[in-house]
C-alpha cells in the first residue's frame, strides 16, 4: 500500500512537471529594443508595456526590454525586427521607409494639428491610412505596427539664438540618419549632418554640429542643456513613434491575446500624450533654470518661414506625399 502511495505521488509529480514545462514552452517571450535612455518618455513606454502585456495576457506573453541602443542603433533594430532576432521595437516612422515607400509621411513636419490628432491618425485599429500602410509593411517588411507613443512636439536647440532659416545658413545641424530629416534640415537652412542619438552630446560639445531638434523630454533626459544654450519653440513635428512587431512573432500569439495587447498599448499611448503635455509645461521652467534661453514667435521666431521652406523641400523630395498628407489632415 505504501509502495503504491509513493508510486502515485511520483507519477503526480511527474505529471505536474510535464504540465509546468508545457506551460513554460507555451509562453511567448518578446525581445523589445529601442534607442531611448532612462528619463525619456519612450523609455517609460517600453517599461510600462513590459509590465502590462504579461498582465493582460495572463502571463502567456512576456517582454524583455533592451533600451539605450543595447541591441544596436536604429538600422540594426529595424533589421532585427524584420528578421525576428528582435521581436518588438519603436522608432520614427521614417526609419521604416527602407521597407515601405512613403510611410515616413507620418513624420512629415507640420502635418498634425496637435498630439491628439497625431495619435488618432496613427491608431492601428482605426486609422484607414495607417492600416493601408500596415498591409504593405507586413508584405514587404515582415512586421506590423501595433501601437505608438507620443513624445511631444519636437523643438530646435542650438548654441545660438535662431530666428529664421537664414540664421542656420552654412551651419552643420544634427539630423536623425534618415532621408526625411536631411530634407527637413535643408529646409531649416542648415547643412544636414547625421548623428546617432548615443553620440549626440559629444557631437554638440565638440562643435561637430551646432544644433539639433527633439522633444523637450529628450533634451532634458540627455542633458543637452549642458551643450546647448537656446531652445526655439518651432513645434515642427508632433513626435509620434510607431511600435512595430515581427509578423511571425505576432501571429504566434492567440487572437485573444493580440487584441488584449492592442488595447493595452492604446492605453499606454494615451498616457504618453498626457505625460508629454504636462512634461512640456514643466520642462520649460526647468530648462530655463538650467540656463537655457527660449525663443518664441513673440521673440521674433519666424515659424511660418520655417514651415514654408520645409514644405518646399518636402514637395521636391517626396512628391507623392500630398494625397496622404491630405488624408491625415482629414482624420478627426
Amino acid at each position: 500500500m505504501e509502495r503504491r502511495r509513493v508510486l502515485f505521488a511520483g507519477l503526480t509529480l511527474a505529471a505536474s512537471l510535464v504540465l509546468a514545462t508545457a506551460g513554460a514552452e507555451a509562453q511567448t517571450r518578446l525581445r523589445y529594443a529601442h534607442v531611448g535612455s532612462e528619463g525619456d518618455i519612450q523609455y517609460w513606454f517600453a517599461e510600462e508595456a513590459a509590465k502590462k502585456i504579461p498582465q493582460v495576457t495572463e502571463n502567456r506573453v512576456a517582454v524583455q526590454v533592451f533600451p539605450n541602443s543595447q541591441l544596436g542603433g536604429v538600422q540594426e533594430m529595424i533589421d532585427g525586427v524584420k528578421s525576428g532576432a528582435i521581436s518588438i521595437g519603436h522608432h520614427e516612422f521614417a526609419s521604416l521607409a527602407r521597407l515601405v515607400k512613403d510611410i515616413a509621411v507620418f513624420n512629415a513636419p507640420f502635418v498634425y494639428r496637435d498630439g491628439a490628432h497625431a495619435l488618432a491618425a496613427t491608431d492601428p485599429r482605426k486609422s484607414e491610412v495607417l492600416q493601408e500602410f500596415n498591409q504593405k509593411l507586413v508584405a514587404e517588411g515582415g512586421m506590423r505596427i501595433v501601437g505608438r507613443l507620443f513624445r511631444g512636439a519636437r523643438q530646435m536647440t542650438a548654441k545660438q539664438a535662431v530666428y529664421s532659416p537664414a540664421d542656420l545658413q552654412g551651419k552643420r545641424f544634427r539630423g536623425v540618419p534618415i532621408q526625411l530629416w536631411t530634407t527637413m534640415i535643408r529646409g531649416f537652412g542648415a547643412i544636414p549632418t547625421p548623428v546617432e542619438v548615443a553620440e549626440l552630446p559629444t557631437a554638440l560639445m565638440t562643435g561637430m554640429v551646432i544644433g539639433q531638434e527633439n522633444p523637450l523630454t529628450m533634451i532634458n533626459a540627455n542633458k543637452l542643456y549642458e551643450v546647448q544654450s537656446h531652445v526655439m519653440l518651432t513645434g515642427h513635428m508632433q513626435n509620434v513613434l510607431p511600435v512595430f512587431v515581427n509578423e511571425r512573432a505576432w501571429q504566434s500569439i492567440s487572437e485573444k491575446d493580440r487584441n488584449a495587447i492592442l488595447e493595452a498599448l492604446e492605453g499606454i499611448a494615451q498616457d504618453t500624450l498626457k505625460q508629454a503635455q504636462k512634461a512640456e509645461e514643466d520642462l520649460i521652467g526647468e530648462l530655463k533654470k538650467k540656463g537655457m534661453t527660449f525663443v518664441t514667435e513673440k521673440d521674433g521666431l519666424k515659424v511660418a518661414e520655417f514651415r514654408d521652406k520645409v514644405a518646399g523641400e518636402i514637395a521636391k523630395d517626396f512628391p507623392t506625399w500630398k494625397p496622404y498628407m491630405d488624408r491625415i489632415a482629414a482624420v478627426k
